[in-house]
Protein backbone atom coordinates (compact mmCIF):
# COMPACT_ATOMS: atom_id res chain seq x y z
CA UNK A 1 0.00 0.00 0.00
CA UNK A 2 1.17 2.96 -0.96
CA UNK A 3 1.99 6.19 1.79
CA UNK A 4 0.41 9.45 0.88
CA UNK A 5 2.75 12.38 0.81
CA UNK A 6 1.93 14.87 3.51
CA UNK A 7 4.60 17.51 1.74
CA UNK A 8 5.06 17.25 -2.49
CA UNK A 9 8.38 19.84 -3.26
CA UNK A 10 8.26 20.07 -7.23
CA UNK A 11 11.22 21.72 -8.81
CA UNK A 12 12.35 24.53 -6.26
CA UNK A 13 14.60 27.11 -6.83
CA UNK A 14 15.50 30.35 -4.80
CA UNK A 15 17.47 33.06 -5.68
CA UNK A 16 18.62 36.18 -2.82
CA UNK A 17 20.24 38.61 -5.59
CA UNK A 18 22.96 36.64 -7.24
CA UNK A 19 22.96 33.63 -4.68
CA UNK A 20 21.22 30.59 -5.73
CA UNK A 21 20.41 29.00 -2.48
CA UNK A 22 18.29 25.85 -3.96
CA UNK A 23 18.69 24.76 -7.42
CA UNK A 24 15.19 22.67 -8.92
CA UNK A 25 14.90 20.69 -5.37
CA UNK A 26 11.97 18.25 -5.70
CA UNK A 27 11.35 15.37 -3.01
CA UNK A 28 8.11 14.57 -0.67
CA UNK A 29 7.78 14.00 2.66
CA UNK A 30 5.28 11.06 4.11
CA UNK A 31 2.57 11.35 6.41
CA UNK A 32 3.63 10.48 9.81
CA UNK A 33 7.08 10.17 8.93
CA UNK A 34 9.81 12.37 10.99
CA UNK A 35 11.82 13.69 7.99
CA UNK A 36 15.23 16.10 8.44
CA UNK A 37 17.21 18.43 5.90
CA UNK A 38 20.55 17.89 6.85
CA UNK A 39 23.64 19.90 5.76
CA UNK A 40 25.75 22.72 6.57
CA UNK A 41 25.34 26.10 6.58
CA UNK A 42 24.08 27.56 3.72
CA UNK A 43 23.19 24.80 1.84
CA UNK A 44 19.29 25.56 1.67
CA UNK A 45 17.72 23.72 4.36
CA UNK A 46 16.31 26.77 6.35
CA UNK A 47 15.11 28.32 3.22
CA UNK A 48 12.95 25.33 2.43
CA UNK A 49 11.69 25.12 6.12
CA UNK A 50 10.71 28.92 6.10
CA UNK A 51 8.88 28.44 2.24
CA UNK A 52 6.91 25.80 3.86
CA UNK A 53 5.84 27.70 6.90
CA UNK A 54 5.15 30.61 4.19
CA UNK A 55 7.94 33.06 5.31
CA UNK A 56 9.21 32.34 1.96
CA UNK A 57 8.46 31.95 -2.04
CA UNK A 58 9.82 29.85 -4.24
CA UNK A 59 11.61 31.57 -7.63
CA UNK A 60 9.71 28.66 -9.62
CA UNK A 61 8.46 25.52 -8.33
CA UNK A 62 5.45 24.48 -6.04
CA UNK A 63 5.04 23.26 -2.66
CA UNK A 64 2.20 21.08 -1.86
CA UNK A 65 0.66 20.44 1.42
CA UNK A 66 -1.95 17.19 1.54
CA UNK A 67 -1.90 17.84 -2.63
CA UNK A 68 -3.41 21.40 -2.37
CA UNK A 69 -0.30 24.03 -3.56
CA UNK A 70 0.20 26.08 -0.53
CA UNK A 71 2.70 28.65 -1.93
CA UNK A 72 0.00 31.44 -1.97
CA UNK A 73 -1.16 30.76 1.04
CA UNK A 74 -0.46 32.90 3.74
CA UNK A 75 1.40 31.55 7.11
CA UNK A 76 -1.55 31.74 9.40
CA UNK A 77 -3.88 29.66 6.72
CA UNK A 78 -1.40 26.55 6.61
CA UNK A 79 -1.99 23.77 8.65
CA UNK A 80 1.91 24.25 9.77
CA UNK A 81 3.59 25.21 12.14
CA UNK A 82 7.35 26.34 13.61
CA UNK A 83 8.83 25.91 16.15
CA UNK A 84 12.15 27.97 16.88
CA UNK A 85 15.72 27.99 17.83
CA UNK A 86 14.56 30.93 19.89
CA UNK A 87 12.14 29.18 21.54
CA UNK A 88 9.81 32.76 20.89
CA UNK A 89 8.06 32.40 23.63
CA UNK A 90 5.94 35.62 24.93
CA UNK A 91 7.85 36.30 28.47
CA UNK A 92 5.37 38.76 30.14
CA UNK A 93 2.77 35.26 29.58
CA UNK A 94 2.49 32.22 32.02
CA UNK A 95 3.18 28.70 30.05
CA UNK A 96 -0.55 28.04 29.61
CA UNK A 97 -1.11 31.63 28.14
CA UNK A 98 2.08 31.06 25.60
CA UNK A 99 0.63 27.77 24.53
CA UNK A 100 -3.44 29.31 24.42
CA UNK A 101 -2.62 32.50 22.35
CA UNK A 102 -2.35 30.09 19.16
CA UNK A 103 -5.65 28.64 19.90
CA UNK A 104 -7.27 32.04 20.47
CA UNK A 105 -6.46 33.66 17.64
CA UNK A 106 -7.80 30.84 15.65
CA UNK A 107 -11.23 31.52 17.75
CA UNK A 108 -11.72 28.52 20.03
CA UNK A 109 -13.94 28.56 23.07
CA UNK A 110 -12.59 29.40 25.98
CA UNK A 111 -13.43 25.65 27.42
CA UNK A 112 -12.08 23.83 24.67
CA UNK A 113 -8.83 26.11 25.26
CA UNK A 114 -8.72 25.30 29.03
CA UNK A 115 -8.86 20.83 27.88
CA UNK A 116 -6.09 21.42 25.17
CA UNK A 117 -3.52 23.46 26.92
CA UNK A 118 -3.94 20.99 30.31
CA UNK A 119 -3.69 18.13 27.40
CA UNK A 120 -0.41 20.18 26.01
CA UNK A 121 1.35 21.15 29.16
CA UNK A 122 1.06 16.92 30.32
CA UNK A 123 2.22 16.02 26.90
CA UNK A 124 5.16 17.50 27.51
CA UNK A 125 5.54 17.09 31.09
CA UNK A 126 5.08 20.70 32.21
CA UNK A 127 1.83 20.53 33.60
CA UNK A 128 2.78 21.11 37.33
CA UNK A 129 4.65 24.77 35.51
CA UNK A 130 1.16 26.21 34.23
CA UNK A 131 1.52 29.40 36.01
CA UNK A 132 5.06 29.99 35.81
CA UNK A 133 6.94 32.62 33.23
CA UNK A 134 9.56 31.65 30.72
CA UNK A 135 12.51 33.13 32.80
CA UNK A 136 12.00 31.18 35.26
CA UNK A 137 12.42 28.38 33.57
CA UNK A 138 15.86 25.69 32.03
CA UNK A 139 16.40 25.70 28.15
CA UNK A 140 15.15 22.84 28.08
CA UNK A 141 12.13 23.33 29.81
CA UNK A 142 11.11 26.76 27.31
CA UNK A 143 11.70 24.15 24.69
CA UNK A 144 8.85 21.63 26.11
CA UNK A 145 6.78 24.95 25.92
CA UNK A 146 7.67 25.88 22.60
CA UNK A 147 6.84 22.35 21.80
CA UNK A 148 3.52 22.15 23.58
CA UNK A 149 2.28 25.39 21.83
CA UNK A 150 2.98 24.35 17.93
CA UNK A 151 1.19 21.46 18.82
CA UNK A 152 -1.85 22.38 20.50
CA UNK A 153 -3.28 23.91 16.86
CA UNK A 154 -2.90 19.96 16.17
CA UNK A 155 -1.73 21.44 12.57
CA UNK A 156 -1.18 18.57 9.78
CA UNK A 157 3.05 19.51 9.66
CA UNK A 158 5.04 20.35 12.17
CA UNK A 159 8.23 22.34 11.21
CA UNK A 160 11.40 22.72 13.73
CA UNK A 161 14.38 24.55 12.42
CA UNK A 162 17.59 23.53 14.59
CA UNK A 163 15.58 23.63 18.14
CA UNK A 164 18.13 21.56 19.41
CA UNK A 165 21.34 23.61 19.17
CA UNK A 166 21.17 26.01 22.37
CA UNK A 167 20.89 23.06 24.49
CA UNK A 168 23.91 21.70 26.12
CA UNK A 169 24.66 18.13 25.30
CA UNK A 170 23.17 15.81 27.99
CA UNK A 171 19.88 18.10 27.61
CA UNK A 172 20.24 17.85 23.60
CA UNK A 173 20.29 13.83 23.91
CA UNK A 174 17.24 14.04 26.69
CA UNK A 175 15.32 16.09 23.73
CA UNK A 176 15.84 14.32 21.02
CA UNK A 177 14.30 10.91 22.84
CA UNK A 178 11.34 13.24 23.74
CA UNK A 179 11.13 14.70 20.02
CA UNK A 180 10.92 11.03 18.67
CA UNK A 181 8.36 10.30 21.34
CA UNK A 182 5.98 13.00 20.80
CA UNK A 183 6.29 12.47 16.90
CA UNK A 184 5.31 8.64 17.57
CA UNK A 185 2.44 9.50 19.75
CA UNK A 186 0.85 12.55 18.08
CA UNK A 187 1.17 11.21 14.47
CA UNK A 188 1.92 14.41 13.40
CA UNK A 189 4.53 15.07 9.99
CA UNK A 190 7.59 16.52 11.71
CA UNK A 191 10.22 18.13 9.24
CA UNK A 192 13.63 18.49 11.52
CA UNK A 193 16.12 20.87 9.87
CA UNK A 194 19.71 20.44 11.60
CA UNK A 195 23.63 20.33 10.49
CA UNK A 196 24.30 18.11 13.30
CA UNK A 197 24.51 14.16 11.73
CA UNK A 198 24.13 12.44 15.36
CA UNK A 199 20.60 14.33 15.83
CA UNK A 200 19.47 13.69 12.30
CA UNK A 201 20.73 9.93 12.33
CA UNK A 202 19.38 9.10 15.73
CA UNK A 203 15.53 10.26 15.21
CA UNK A 204 14.94 10.33 11.41
CA UNK A 205 12.74 8.03 9.23
CA UNK A 206 14.23 9.48 5.98
CA UNK A 207 17.26 11.99 5.86
CA UNK A 208 17.64 15.18 2.84
CA UNK A 209 21.34 15.51 2.89
CA UNK A 210 21.60 19.30 1.44
CA UNK A 211 24.39 20.65 -0.72
CA UNK A 212 24.59 23.48 -2.99
CA UNK A 213 21.17 24.13 -2.80
CA UNK A 214 20.47 20.91 -4.04
CA UNK A 215 19.40 17.11 -2.85
CA UNK A 216 22.87 15.37 -2.52
CA UNK A 217 21.03 12.24 -1.28
CA UNK A 218 17.45 11.44 0.30
CA UNK A 219 17.23 7.95 2.10
CA UNK A 220 16.90 5.95 5.91
CA UNK A 221 19.71 6.85 8.10
CA UNK A 222 21.40 3.71 7.49
CA UNK A 223 21.46 3.77 3.58
CA UNK A 224 22.57 7.25 4.17
CA UNK A 225 25.77 6.53 6.33
CA UNK A 226 26.20 2.77 4.64
CA UNK A 227 26.04 3.57 0.96
CA UNK A 228 26.88 7.21 0.56
CA UNK A 229 25.73 8.21 -3.16
CA UNK A 230 28.64 10.40 -3.17
CA UNK A 231 32.14 12.26 -1.68
CA UNK A 232 30.04 15.47 -0.20
CA UNK A 233 27.46 12.66 1.85
CA UNK A 234 30.43 10.26 2.71
CA UNK A 235 32.53 13.31 4.26
CA UNK A 236 29.45 15.38 5.76
CA UNK A 237 27.52 12.43 7.62
CA UNK A 238 30.25 11.02 10.54
CA UNK A 239 33.41 10.36 9.92
CA UNK A 240 35.78 8.56 7.18
CA UNK A 241 38.62 8.08 5.22
CA UNK A 242 39.47 8.63 1.49
CA UNK A 243 41.75 6.87 0.15
CA UNK A 244 42.91 6.91 -3.56
CA UNK A 245 42.40 4.05 -5.65
CA UNK A 246 42.42 3.06 -9.49
CA UNK A 247 39.59 1.52 -10.92
CA UNK A 248 40.77 -1.75 -12.82
CA UNK A 249 37.01 -2.64 -13.52
CA UNK A 250 33.23 -1.67 -13.35
CA UNK A 251 30.13 -3.49 -13.14
CA UNK A 252 26.63 -2.51 -12.26
CA UNK A 253 27.51 -1.69 -8.57
CA UNK A 254 31.29 -2.74 -8.07
CA UNK A 255 34.24 -1.55 -9.07
CA UNK A 256 37.37 -3.94 -8.68
CA UNK A 257 39.94 -1.26 -7.92
CA UNK A 258 43.99 -1.09 -6.35
CA UNK A 259 44.35 0.24 -3.44
CA UNK A 260 47.14 2.14 -2.30
CA UNK A 261 48.57 -0.84 0.38
CA UNK A 262 49.25 -3.10 -2.85
CA UNK A 263 45.67 -4.95 -3.07
CA UNK A 264 43.47 -5.64 -6.06
CA UNK A 265 39.62 -5.75 -4.56
CA UNK A 266 36.27 -5.42 -5.75
CA UNK A 267 34.28 -3.18 -3.53
CA UNK A 268 30.45 -1.67 -4.08
CA UNK A 269 30.42 1.63 -5.98
CA UNK A 270 28.36 4.64 -6.97
CA UNK A 271 26.63 4.59 -10.06
CA UNK A 272 29.13 7.17 -11.90
CA UNK A 273 32.66 4.91 -11.77
CA UNK A 274 34.83 5.16 -15.00
CA UNK A 275 37.94 3.46 -15.39
CA UNK A 276 41.42 5.51 -13.87
CA UNK A 277 41.65 7.00 -10.58
CA UNK A 278 38.75 7.00 -7.86
CA UNK A 279 38.07 7.65 -4.13
CA UNK A 280 37.67 4.73 -1.50
CA UNK A 281 35.67 5.38 1.78
CA UNK A 282 35.85 4.09 4.56
CA UNK A 283 34.42 4.46 8.04
CA UNK A 284 37.26 4.45 11.17
CA UNK A 285 34.94 1.55 12.64
CA UNK A 286 35.30 -0.83 9.73
CA UNK A 287 38.51 -1.14 10.24
CA UNK A 288 39.70 -3.82 12.60
CA UNK A 289 43.21 -3.63 14.34
CA UNK A 290 45.43 -6.29 15.62
CA UNK A 291 44.19 -9.72 16.86
CA UNK A 292 40.55 -7.84 15.48
CA UNK A 293 41.63 -7.74 12.03
CA UNK A 294 39.73 -9.56 8.95
CA UNK A 295 39.65 -9.69 5.22
CA UNK A 296 42.06 -7.65 3.33
CA UNK A 297 44.95 -6.78 5.57
CA UNK A 298 48.10 -4.47 5.79
CA UNK A 299 49.88 -3.29 8.26
CA UNK A 300 50.16 0.04 9.19
CA UNK A 301 52.56 2.05 11.77
CA UNK A 302 50.76 3.68 14.73
CA UNK A 303 50.87 7.01 14.92
CA UNK A 304 49.17 8.34 18.12
CA UNK A 305 45.87 6.95 19.62
CA UNK A 306 43.51 7.82 21.87
CA UNK A 307 41.81 5.70 24.63
CA UNK A 308 38.07 6.64 25.58
CA UNK A 309 37.15 3.45 27.51
CA UNK A 310 34.88 1.10 25.46
CA UNK A 311 37.10 2.23 22.36
CA UNK A 312 40.09 3.48 21.03
CA UNK A 313 40.91 5.58 18.06
CA UNK A 314 44.16 5.38 16.33
CA UNK A 315 45.87 7.66 13.54
CA UNK A 316 47.83 4.87 11.06
CA UNK A 317 50.40 5.78 8.40
CA UNK A 318 49.98 3.22 5.56
CA UNK A 319 50.53 3.22 1.39
CA UNK A 320 52.02 6.68 1.90
CA UNK A 321 48.31 8.15 3.29
CA UNK A 322 47.38 8.52 6.89
CA UNK A 323 44.09 6.48 8.44
CA UNK A 324 41.45 6.77 11.40
CA UNK A 325 40.43 3.24 12.76
CA UNK A 326 38.37 2.41 16.03
CA UNK A 327 39.15 -0.31 17.64
CA UNK A 328 36.80 -2.12 20.08
CA UNK A 329 38.47 -2.76 23.66
CA UNK A 330 37.30 -6.10 24.20
CA UNK A 331 39.38 -7.40 27.00
CA UNK A 332 39.88 -6.35 30.23
CA UNK A 333 43.40 -5.03 29.05
CA UNK A 334 41.60 -2.93 26.80
CA UNK A 335 44.08 -0.51 24.68
CA UNK A 336 47.55 -3.05 24.26
CA UNK A 337 48.43 -1.17 20.69
CA UNK A 338 51.65 0.96 21.22
CA UNK A 339 52.02 4.16 19.96
CA UNK A 340 55.20 3.80 17.29
CA UNK A 341 53.94 0.10 16.52
CA UNK A 342 53.34 -1.78 13.55
CA UNK A 343 49.75 -3.71 13.31
CA UNK A 344 47.86 -5.63 11.36
CA UNK A 345 44.94 -3.62 9.72
CA UNK A 346 41.65 -5.66 7.83
CA UNK A 347 38.35 -4.88 6.58
CA UNK A 348 35.78 -6.95 4.76
CA UNK A 349 35.36 -5.64 1.12
CA UNK A 350 32.04 -4.86 1.75
CA UNK A 351 32.55 -2.28 4.43
CA UNK A 352 33.80 -0.24 1.53
CA UNK A 353 32.59 2.33 -0.76
CA UNK A 354 34.15 3.45 -4.28
CA UNK A 355 33.14 7.06 -5.05
CA UNK A 356 34.11 9.09 -8.00
CA UNK A 357 37.25 10.93 -7.38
Amino acid sequence: MNQQNAVEVNAVSKNFGSYQALRSVSFNIRENEFFTMLGPSGCGKTTLLRMMAGFETPDTGSIRLHGRDIVDIPPHKRRVNTVFQSYALFPHMTLSQNVAFGLENLGWDKAKIRSRVGEMLERVHMDAFANRKPAQLSGGQRQRIALARALAPDPEVLLLDEPLSALDLKLRQAMRNELRSLQRDTGITFVFVTHDQEEALDMSDRIAVLGSGEIQQLGAPSEIYEDPANRFVADFIGETNFLDVEVLKTASKTATVRTPFGQVITVPSTAAIGLGKATLSIRPEKLNLGDQAEGIDFEAKVLSKQYLGGYTHYLLSAGGAEIRASRRNASREGDVIPVGGIVNVGFVETSARVLAA
